[in-house]
C-alpha cells in the first residue's frame, strides 16, 4: 500500500517528539497572535510582551490547574485499575489470542474503543498495556507482528473518548447551572436566561444518535485496521524489557497494614459506600463528573488490588506514564491563554459561525474544534473557551444545544489521531515513537471524519 508507506516514511523523517511539538506550537501561537492582533485592530493590538504575559497567566491559570489535576487523576487511577490482578489477567488472556497482526489489531482496537467509551484514561492505559503484552508475547514466541500498527490500535480510544461517559464537555453540561454560569461573563448574558439547567447524558452521550455513531465506528475502525494489516509488512519486534507480571500474582507480600488484604478491602468498601451515597442521585440521572469518576475509580482500584502494597506499586508505575502530560499541560495552558486573550479562539469560532446556518453550524463547529484541538489538546479547557461561542450561535440559529456540544466533542477527539500529546503514556509503555504510530492513526482519522460528519448531517440529536 503505497500511501501508507509514503506517510510512514514522511512521519519517520520529519515528525519531532511530542514535547518539541508543544514548544513549536507555543512559538507558532505567539507569532500568529502578534500578527493577528495587529491585523484585526492595530489601535488595540497586543505587543509581544503583552502576549508573553497572556502566556504566563495561562500557564498558571488556577481553574485549568485544577482541571489538569482531575485529568491526571483520571489517567493515573485508570492505569492503576488496569494494573490490578483481575484486569491484568484479562489482558494477558486476550493477548494470547493475538497470534497475528490481523487478529491483534482487531482485538485491540475493538476492546480499547469499548473501554475508552466508559473512561478515556482507563481506555488509553488498557490499550497501551494490551499492545505491549501482545508485543511481548509475539517476541517470546517468535511471531511476526507489525508492532507499530498494534500500538496505533491501542491509541484509537482517544478518537471516541469525548463523546463517551468521561467526555469533558458532556460531563460539564450535565452539571446543574453550568450553561448559565458559562454564559454569565458575556455582556449579553441576559439573552441566555432560558437555557436549560443541565443537559443530561440521555441528550448527549447516551442519545440514540451518539450511540449509533459509536457503533458504526466500532465496526469500521477495526475493519480499517484489518485492511491496513493486510497491506503492511510484519516483522519480529524484540522488546528488551518486557512488562513484569508482578500484578498478576494473587498477593504482593508485605508486612503490617500495607500487606493486609482485610484492611484494603475495608477501606475500598468505605470509599465505594461513600461514592454511592454521595452520587447516587446523579448516577440515576446520567450525571457523571470528573470528581465522581475519580472517587469511584479510587475505591474500585483499592478494592481490586490485593493489598495497599500492590496498590502503591501500581501507583508508582502509573505516575511515570503521566509525567509527560504533567510537564506539557502548562505549555498548552499557556497556548490557551494566548488564544483566549488575543481573541484567536473567538476569531476561529466566529469565522465558522459567520458562514453558518441552522444546517451547517454543527459541521463548522466540528471543524473549528478539530483545528483548535491541535493547538489546545484539552477537551475541558477548549469547552470553557469555545463553549460560550457555540452556545450563543446555537441559540441564535435555533440549533439544539446538545447537538453543538457533541459536534465540538467530535471535532476535539478527531484530531487526537494527529496530535500526539495524549499518546505520551502509550508511547512510554509500548516503547514506540510518535512517528511510528501516527501514519496509521492519520488514516483512522479520515475514517472518523467521514463518520462524524455523516452523523451530524443525518441526526438531529
Amino acid at each position: 500500500m503505497y500511501l501508507t508507506k509514503f506517510i510512514e516514511n514522511l512521519f519517520k523523517r520529519f515528525l519531532p517528539s511530542p514535547f518539541i511539538i508543544a514548544v513549536i506550537l507555543t512559538f507558532t501561537t505567539i507569532i500568529i497572535a502578534v500578527v493577528f492582533s495587529n491585523f484585526v485592530d492595530s489601535k488595540s493590538s497586543l505587543s509581544f510582551f503583552e502576549i508573553l504575559s497572556s502566556w504566563e497567566r495561562g500557564v498558571w491559570n488556577k481553574d485549568l490547574l485544577v482541571f489538569a489535576y482531575q485529568m491526571i487523576l483520571i489517567l493515573v487511577l485508570g492505569n492503576i485499575l488496569v494494573l490490578s490482578p483481575p484486569v491484568s489477567k484479562v489482558i494477558l488472556t486476550i493477548a494470547k489470542y493475538a497470534t497475528s497482526t490481523q487478529k491483534a489489531v482487531v482485538i485491540v482496537s475493538f476492546s480499547v474503543m469499548l473501554v475508552a467509551f466508559f473512561n478515556w484514561g482507563l481506555g488509553l492505559i488498557f490499550g497501551a498495556i494490551l499492545a505491549r503484552k501482545i508485543g511481548d508475547y509475539s517476541a517470546e514466541n517468535n511471531i511476526k507482528l507489525n508492532y507499530p500498527l498494534v500500538g496505533a490500535a491501542g491509541y484509537v480510544g482517544l478518537m471516541v473518548w469525548h463523546s463517551g461517559i468521561s467526555g469533558s464537555a458532556p460531563i460539564k453540561v450535565a452539571e446543574d447551572n453550568h450553561l448559565l454560569n458559562l454564559m454569565s461573563s458575556r455582556q449579553d448574558s441576559y439573552l441566555y436566561e432560558d437555557l436549560p439547567v443541565s443537559l443530561n447524558f440521555d441528550l448527549t452521550v447516551l442519545s440514540n444518535a451518539n450511540l449509533i455513531t459509536f457503533v458504526v465506528l466500532l465496526v469500521l475502525v477495526p475493519l480499517t485496521f484489518y485492511f491496513l494489516s493486510k497491506n503492511t509488512q510484519d516483522h519480529n519486534n524484540i522488546l528488551k524489557n518486557p512488562i513484569k507480571n508482578q500484578y498478576l500474582t494473587s498477593r504482593i507480600k508485605s508486612n503490617g497494614l500495607e500487606g493486609s488484604r482485610l484492611f484494603s478491602i475495608a477501606f475500598g468498601m468505605i470509599l465505594l459506600t461513600a461514592f454511592f451515597y454521595q452520587y447516587f442521585d446523579q448516577l440515576i440521572n446520567f450525571k457523571i463528573t470528573p470528581n465522581s469518576l475519580n472517587f469511584f475509580m479510587l475505591g474500585l482500584s483499592i478494592l481490586l488490588h490485593s493489598n495497599f502494597k500492590s496498590f502503591l506499586t501500581a501507583l508508582q508505575e502509573s505516575i511515570n506514564g503521566a509525567s509527560g502530560i504533567l510537564i506539557q499541560f502548562p505549555l498548552y495552558f499557556g497556548i490557551m491563554g494566548i488564544m483566549k486573550e488575543s481573541g484567536l479562539i473567538i476569531y476561529i469560532s466566529d469565522f465558522f459561525i459567520s458562514i453558518s446556518n441552522e444546517f451547517t453550524l454543527p459541521i463548522f463547529t466540528f471543524f473549528s474544534a478539530a483545528i483548535i484541538n491541535i493547538f489546545v489538546p484539552s477537551g475541558g479547557g477548549q469547552w470553557v473557551i469555545q463553549g460560550p461561542v457555540v452556545i450563543a450561535a446555537a441559540t441564535e440559529l435555533n440549533v439544539p444545544i446538545q447537538k453543538v456540544v457533541m459536534a465540538l466533542a467530535y471535532g476535539d477527539q478527531l484530531t487526537n489521531m494527529l496530535q500526539p500529546f495524549w499518546a505520551l503514556p502509550l508511547l512510554a509503555i509500548t516503547k514506540l515513537k510518535a512517528k511510528e504510530i501516527l501514519p496509521y492513526t492519520l488514516i483512522i482519522m479520515l475514517v472518523g471524519l467521514v463518520v462524524f460528519i455523516s452523523s451530524l448531517i443525518i441526526f438531529k440529536f
